[in-house]
């Protein structure tokens, strides 16, 4: 599990990362708004632990402006501040949960865990979205009754952007999980763009309706949202 740490104080920043590296998650710590707000959009994570205080552009700045690129990564806020106010504030930004400083480690990571759970795709069973029908163990896929023939690449990766719906899946994210390619020495954003052409191709451009949406600057996404 990969989590973005977004924290400027020292101290707790390196007692979260300490802590959640030696459970065995996989952390990025960002010290500002600015740094926390590029690696959320250029990087995917499975969660955003986000502290409200920061300095230059605040948490609840980056939430929101994440949230209207569409981001659906499940985000906790760390905030100094236990007014109902600003809680109402903060869920009202985007937040999934939030935790008032100072806070039990072991009560951060039972957050942490619930907020996983609760955002776990599901990875059996037919997947549908409008009228676009996926079967992953038959390997179908079709679309307002009509067949679709993928190769087994476009279909590694419609899967993955159907497991991920509504939300904005970046290259490097597909690159990862799609083409398992952890060496980013050499870019598969080419291979990416193309692969994304022919799918739209295939499964978009017939229909009046078009499910999958470009998020320029950030990455893809499966949706029958087109705002």
């Amino acid at each position: 599990m990969r989590i973005l740490l977004v924290e400027d104080e020292i101290k707790v920043g390196n007692a979260v990362c300490e802590g959640l590296r030696a459970e065995g998650y996989e952390v990025t710590w960002a010290q500002t708004g600015e740094e926390g707000f590029f690696h959320a959009s250029s990087q995917g994570f499975d969660l955003i632990v986000l502290d409200v205080m920061l300095p230059g552009r605040d948490g609840i700045e980056v939430l929101e402006t994440l949230r209207k690129q569409g981001a659906k990564t499940p985000v906790l806020l760390l905030t100094a501040k236990d007014a109902i106010e600003d809680r109402v504030l903060g869920l009202d930004a985007g937040a999934d949960d939030y935790l008032v400083k100072p806070f039990a480690f072991a009560e951060l990571t039972a957050r942490l865990r619930a907020l996983l759970r609760r955002n776990k795709p599901e990875t059996g069973g037919v997947l549908n979205i409008a009228a676009l029908e996926i079967d992953p163990i038959r390997r179908i896929v079709s679309r307002e009754g009509h067949r679709i023939d993928l190769t087994a690449r476009e279909f590694e990766l419609l899967e993955y952007l159907a497991r991920n719906h509504g939300r904005v899946v970046s290259r490097q994210m597909l690159a990862r999980d799609v083409w398992q390619e952890t060496d980013r020495a050499t870019p598969l954003d080419n291979v990416i763009d193309v692969h994304i052409a022919r799918l739209r191709r295939k499964m978009d451009d017939p229909f009046e309706t078009k499910l999958l949406h470009t998020v320029r600057g950030v990455g893809f996404t499966l949706s029958e949202d087109n705002s």
